[in-house]
């Protein structure tokens, strides 16, 4: 993406704009990008007025993600709804303007320009390509964004914040969790089945370092997104003789290469990425080997946790939407709109619904917990807002089908990981 071109149709268009404005007597949403006191004398900005607090969701609702992306939003706007019946936030009431990407980065960043200009911060962005492409556009907006994308390479930015772990911490704890439990030893060789792009690089950088302080071997087989066949990954990583697998893809994958693993006898451990499972895979003819041989490492819990907090929105959802499957993306969803609420509610406590006061206040929060999960420490730009991670498992039986094998807990060496890495 070429961003100062990007930025001169932005400006341009965002130039045209008020001088139509100014032709008909009218003054826009935010007043640019021109913070102005409201009547109740808190200062607003872009996507702010005395009545309403308009954030952005940049989804994915007709590519790969489609039922991840249509669960956030539906348990975001749902979060909206609640708020809004209590009052809204600062006396205004809040709204999602909601635009799909098909994952498609192109798309993104046309509707990036689109809303960018009426928002005053964003609670979803999904994919990590997309969030990459945009991302010196967000920090110069200071429009605050909660990627639905946890790769590490997204961290650093005022105004972008990943929640939760990075892919890399989570597969430290992967290979930790099959040191412990699974028997894995010294000498031995794990397959890591990958995603091209930042998703896959940083999970894999984190499987080798940790493999590494095991005496592991890692195996690496980096794949597509269109890639929904891996009997050839499942050939190749037997030929090695791998004991374990990890896998860092979307559930299309994860279901093809656990069920083709498990029909030609590889009945071998495998650990995915959160962004791995999804509850229909158990509607699939994979159901049985993805409950014998799967688990998933995830910065959230189960949607069947007994966690009061994730127990409340798994009723209110069901209620909300009934039939839907309660799945983790609306756990993450809902997660993320209760924090960005945080912020925007401290924010008016500080007098200002600036975009640029609406970031202060969220990296003034050091012990975030909206009760969903782990707390979270985001005043630090370069460090993973959490590095606790949940081991979970698929049980067809459970809401989301899902359940906890481990509570959240810090794996041995992410400390010592992170200060490699200069976070």
């Amino acid at each position: 993406m070429n961003h100062p071109k990007h930025r001169t149709r932005t400006v341009l268009a965002a130039a045209a704009t008020a001088l139509l404005l100014a032709g008909t007597g009218c003054s826009s949403k935010g007043d640019g990008d021109t913070a102005a006191d409201g009547a109740d004398g808190v200062k607003a900005g872009p996507g702010v007025t005395d009545k309403s607090i308009k954030l952005g969701a940049l989804t994915d609702l007709t590519g790969p993600y489609a039922t991840l992306g249509k669960s956030i939003v539906q348990a975001q706007q749902m979060w909206a709804d609640e708020t809004n019946a209590k009052g809204g936030i600062c006396g205004r009431k809040v709204e999602i303007v909601v635009k799909d990407h098909g994952y498609d980065v192109q798309k993104a960043v046309t509707a990036y320009a689109d809303i960018a200009p009426d928002v005053v911060a964003m609670p979803q962005v999904i994919g990590s390509p997309v969030v990459s492409a945009l991302i010196d556009d967000i920090e110069q907006d200071e429009v605050l964004t909660f990627p639905q994308a946890w790769a590490a390479s997204l961290l650093g930015k005022d105004s972008v914040q990943v929640l939760g772990t990075t892919y890399d911490v989570d597969m430290i704890a992967a290979v930790d969790f099959l040191t412990r439990t699974k028997g894995l030893a010294k000498g031995d060789t794990i397959g890591h089945v990958y995603f091209e792009g930042d998703y896959g690089a940083n999970a894999l950088e984190g499987s080798e370092w940790a493999a590494k302080k095991a005496g592991l071997k890692v195996v690496g087989q980096k794949i597509k997104a269109t890639d929904t066949d891996l009997s050839a990954q499942v050939s190749a990583l037997r030929k090695e003789g791998v004991k374990a697998i990890l896998i860092s893809a979307g559930p299309a994958q994860t279901a093809s290469l656990v069920g083709v693993a498990a029909s030609r006898g590889l009945k071998v451990p495998v650990v995915s990425s959160a962004p791995g499972y999804a509850p229909q895979l158990m509607k699939t003819p994979a159901a049985a080997a993805l409950e014998a041989m799967l688990n998933v490492v995830s910065a959230a819990p189960a949607v069947s946790a007994d966690i009061p907090g994730v127990k409340k929105m798994v009723a209110s959802y069901q209620k909300k939407y009934p039939g839907e499957l309660v799945d983790s993306g609306v756990l993450s969803g809902y997660n993320a709109a209760q924090l960005m609420g945080m912020d925007l509610k401290k924010a008016c406590e500080g007098g200002s619904l600036a975009r640029a006061d609406v970031v202060a206040a969220h990296r003034a929060q050091k012990n975030a917990d909206a009760g969903l999960g782990t707390a979270q420490d985001f005043s630090d730009v370069s460090q993973p807002a959490s590095r606790s991670t949940y081991v979970l498992k698929p049980d067809a039986k459970a809401v989301g089908a899902m359940v906890i094998v481990e509570e959240a807990q810090e794996a041995p060496g992410v400390e010592e990981y992170l200060s490699s890495k200069g976070s």
